[in-house]
This record gives C-alpha cells, structure tokens and sequence, in this order.
C-alpha cells in the first residue's frame, strides 16, 4: 500500500526466504571480522540459517562490527572507506532488502536509479543524454549543477533516517535490526570504535538505506517543490548519493545552487564547495558538413571566428560530458571515458600484470581479454572509439613490457610480439557496444569487440 506505514512484514521472512537469501549473496567477497568463509558456511547450512532466523525475530541477534578498509578513489589521492560485513551479516542483510525493497520502489521516483532493480548506470546515462539534448521534443538545457555530496555514507544522519522509516516500515523485527546495523561499531588496525553517523559502504543494506534517505532529502522536494516554481524546463538525475541537475535558464540554475546547499544542511549534509559548481552548458551552432569531410565520431573544430567560444564540460559516471558535432554537423554531447577513470583503469591492469607475469602466457590472454571486454562493456558508449582505442592500446603495450620482465628467456621485439596478436592470440579491436538512434530509439547491444 503505497504511502502506508506496514506494521508486519518480518512473518515473510523464513527458511525459505533465508535460504534464497543467501543463494543471492555473493560467496567470493572479503571476509569480516570473524574471518568465515561462505565455504565454511555452507558445511551446515540449513543449521546455520535456522539459527540465524530464531536469532533474527527473537532479538538475540548482535550485529558485529564491520571491518574496515580503505580504497583508492579516482583522484589517486585520498582513500575510501568500505566497511566488510560478516557473511551472516551480508545474508541476513540482503533478507531484509528483499522485504524492503518492494515497498520502496513503488514510493522511488524515475529519475533514481542507483541499485535499484532493472536500472542500470547506463540508464542514468541514457536519461541523462536525452533529457540534456532534449530529444524528446524539448529544448535542451543550458545549465546544468554538478553536485557533490561531501562524505555521504559518513555523515547520513541516524534520526532523520529513523523519521523516514517511521512513514513507511514499523515492523519492530526490521526496525531493531536496523538499528543494530546503524550502531554496530567499526573495527580497523584491530581498534574498535562507534560512529554516531554514517552507514558503512560496503554493506549490502547500506544502498537502500541511502536511497531511501535521498528520496526524502533530494528527489520528493525536487520534484514537489523545486520544478513547480522553474521559470523553464529542469530535470535530475541521480546514481546513489552522485548526481546532476540541468536548467534551461541561468536563472533557475542559480537559485537552485543558492538554496540547494540549506537544504542538505537541514539533513546534516554537507556539499563539497570545490567539486559542486554550475557548468554554463550551452550547444554550439549548427555547422555545415564539408565535403570531404572523414566519417569518424571525433569532434572537429569549426573555423575560427573571432574569439573561440570556451569549452564547459562536467563529469558523471566516470564520463566527461561536453558539447560536439554530428557527422551531419548537428549538435551533440559527446561522452568521453574521464581522465581520472582511464588513468585508474589502466592503473589497476597494470598491477595484475606485474603480480601475474609468470602464469602461461595463454591464461593470462584469456584473464586480460575478460578485463578489457569488461572495460568496453561499461565505456563502449557510443562515440566514445577513441577512449577505448587508448585503452586498448595502453594494455598491449603493458602487456609487452611485463612478457619482457619475465626473466630467462629470449627478448620478445615488438615486431614479434604484433604478429603474435595477430596470428595466435588475436588482440580484437575495440567497437562501441550500442548502436542507437539517440534520439527515437532505445539502446540496442552490438558485439563488444570486432
């Protein structure tokens, strides 16, 4: 029942429910604090979910503390905290989001769409594309808010979390386990502490918890409040906690950015005031096509006229988003893979192939091929060749290197090590995934490689 407060939902919640549960839980993960594997789970399955449920809806359940690590993040420099859950944790976890996940999603607007079911990160791109061209016969917009939530995960308010779940879940089993989940407390260097804010990343409950609060927070007051009161057309997109604003006037777009920030402040969020800014995003004039012009999806420069128009872009999703030209020379907004996520992309393939340099060459073409049909799957978008060329080509020249490095035998020249591609281990090149009419027709996927 939408917009309801459900009392009982924890009575869906049994063997069953557990057991597919735990099938939905990933068996690969790092392990907690307690060090169980899922393969030293599953020695007594049954037993241990039996358990595990009679712990869940009596109230003896104690959720352990998180262990915490820390990632690099795009810029090389700071790190990322990611709290690892136990596996029971992790399982009981996703129980609880397979009961809450229903109820929300029908409260969830459309213009979310980080984990959630049947939306993706290329769909936020999509709708983004569209919505900023205006390809659904709406002018496009020429501003758009680029914003960045200061520590997010870290700083979610538990109070206002709570106010929010009290409008729609007050089933006491769910609620206690959630409040268990927020106090847990976090284990790292083998010191433990308490956070009075925050849900960890990393736990399998934390996506939903901050979906629900940016709901409240962002999408609702957006869509009720904000729109109504624009002078033009304005529309936001949101992935998770990371998200952008467009505004076909300059006046709308800087009210906005005046009262934006108050408002998360309401919520004990803070906006990055380096990273947040307001992206003068307007098309370039049409242009006619020459004649002898190359059919390639580059952008080309128009002849310069007087002082050349400053080029704005903002980043989304790992994407640079800037205005270009069509074949026909129609404007366009191109995406390019960001600087910082080929930079890490590239970073990361070359640590594995300094740590596996001495497996047989042939497993470590098979494992490099699934990482760079990887890569495409997420960055063959399209008009994005020439990032997933330098891609391509950045890997076989590691690849080159690190065969060189691996010690007593011959040389491999790069003459030979070429006509090795081509002939026995064939290095595909790479080819934009989709294939679309952006403007009438929805994505359709094409062979990731040729």
């Amino acid at each position: 029942m939408r917009g309801k407060a459900l009392t009982s939902l924890s009575h869906h919640i049994d063997g069953a429910w557990l057991l597919e549960a735990w099938r939905r839980t990933r068996k690969d993960g790092a392990v907690g604090v307690d060090g169980q594997s899922a393969k030293q789970y599953a020695e007594n399955l049954h037993g241990n979910l039996a358990d595990l449920l009679d712990r869940a809806k009596s109230g003896r359940y104690k959720a352990p503390p998180v262990r915490r690590v820390h990632i690099p993040k795009g810029d090389g420099k700071s790190t990322r905290p990611i709290g690892i859950p136990t596996l029971e944790d992790k399982v009981l976890q996703r129980a609880i989001v397979m009961a809450l996940e229903p109820v929300y999603e029908a409260d969830f607007k459309s213009c979310s769409y980080g984990f959630r079911p049947g939306k993706s990160a290329h769909d936020a791109l999509e709708a983004l594309w569209q919505q900023s061209m205006g390809a659904w016969h709406e002018r496009p917009v020429r501003w758009v808010l680029d914003v960045d939530i200061k520590s997010y995960f870290d700083t979610l308010h538990h109070p206002h979390l709570r106010q929010m779940l009290d409008k729609r879940i007050r089933d006491g089993v769910i609620r206690r386990l959630i409040d268990k989940w927020l106090k847990a407390g976090v284990m790292e260097k083998g010191n433990l502490s308490y956070q009075d804010a925050g849900t960890p990343q990393g736990g399998v409950i934390s996506p939903l918890l901050s979906n629900i609060y940016l709901h409240e927070v962002l999408d609702e007051w957006f869509e009720c409040e904000v729109q109504p009161r624009m002078r033009g057309r304005a529309f936001l997109v949101r992935y998770a906690d990371d998200f952008v604003i467009g505004f076909e006037c300059e006046e709308d777009a800087r009210r906005v950015q005046q009262v934006l920030p108050k408002r998360f402040e309401r919520y004990g969020l803070t906006l990055h005031p380096e990273k947040t800014r307001l992206v003068a995003f307007k098309p370039p004039a049409e242009r006619s096509r020459k004649p002898n012009e190359d059919n390639n999806d580059q952008d080309q420069e128009p002849p310069a006229q007087g002082p050349k128009r400053e080029t704005r872009s903002f980043g989304f999703l790992g994407f640079t988003h800037i205005w270009g030209h069509s074949r026909k020379g129609k404007p366009i907004i191109k995406r390019r893979t960001a600087s910082n996520r080929l930079t890490r992309s590239l970073k990361a393939l070359r640590d594995w192939m300094r740590h596996h340099r001495h497996d047989p060459v042939r497993e470590q073409w098979r494992k490099l091929m699934s990482k760079v049909r990887g890569h495409a799957a997420y960055f063959g978008m399209p008009g994005n060749s020439r990032g997933l060329s330098r891609y391509s080509h950045q890997a076989q020249r590691e690849w080159f290197k690190w065969l060189n490095r691996r010690g007593g035998q011959k040389p491999l020249t790069w003459e030979r090590y070429s006509q090795w591609l081509k002939e026995t281990f064939h290095w595909p090149a790479p080819k934009s995934i989709y294939d679309h009419d952006p403007r009438s027709k929805p994505l359709h996927r094409k062979n990731r490689m040729r």
